[in-house]
């Protein structure tokens, strides 16, 4: 599938303006660490892109949130490795260590991080990504109370990688900040 069909699905089910700029933001990100680790931007780019494509169906539900998703994505014909990495996304899914593959650490990091990232933004006078240092998010990590809902846990799934935090925030948030104006931020 083209990204211009995958965003054209996405917004069929996806009408929260904040949500489509998360999954940009996965995107985004999703591509740069396919870069850096020598992977296919597109495919991970259309996983960060379709990942959340049930959220509104299902109400993030985290007994439904992702299946919903795979389900629609292979009827689609979405390359079966994608639908198995929007599948295990969800932090429900992974209970017994299901996520093995590098695109399964990615996407479930990668889309954990834009919160951290966008909430670090929106604490900033100017509202703007292209003001948060890596410093700051890092920071932020530590700070259970900020942004409680970002699971830190699933970002350090970047060390699965082999990227440590340190340089994943600054892969991430140079991703976001290439988009930033797109995103809102």
């Amino acid at each position: 599938m083209k990204r211009e069909e995958a965003l054209d699905l996405l917004k069929s089910y996806v009408k929260n303006e904040k949500m489509i700029a998360h999954c940009l933001a996965s995107e985004a990100v999703l591509k740069e660490l396919a870069l850096h680790l020598g992977e296919d931007p597109e495919k991970w780019g259309l996983a960060g892109l379709l990942h959340d494509l049930d959220v509104e169906i299902t109400n993030a539900d985290p007994r439904t949130h992702a299946l919903k998703a795979a389900e629609i994505l292979e009827e689609k014909g979405i390359d079966p490795e994608i639908v198995e990495a929007v599948r295990l996304h969800n932090e429900e899914a992974d209970y017994d260590g299901y996520r093995h593959k590098p695109l399964h650490h990615a996407l479930a990091a990668g889309e954990t991080i834009t919160g951290l990232i966008t909430a670090t933004a929106l604490v900033y006078p100017d509202r703007k990504v292209g003001s948060v240092k890596p410093k700051s998010i890092t920071k932020r990590m530590k700070e259970k109370a900020f942004a409680a809902s970002v699971n830190r846990d699933t970002i350090r799934e970047c060390e699965k990688l082999g990227i440590e935090l340190n340089d994943f925030v600054v892969i991430s948030l140079n991703a976001m900040k290439k988009i930033a104006p797109g995103i809102g931020l």
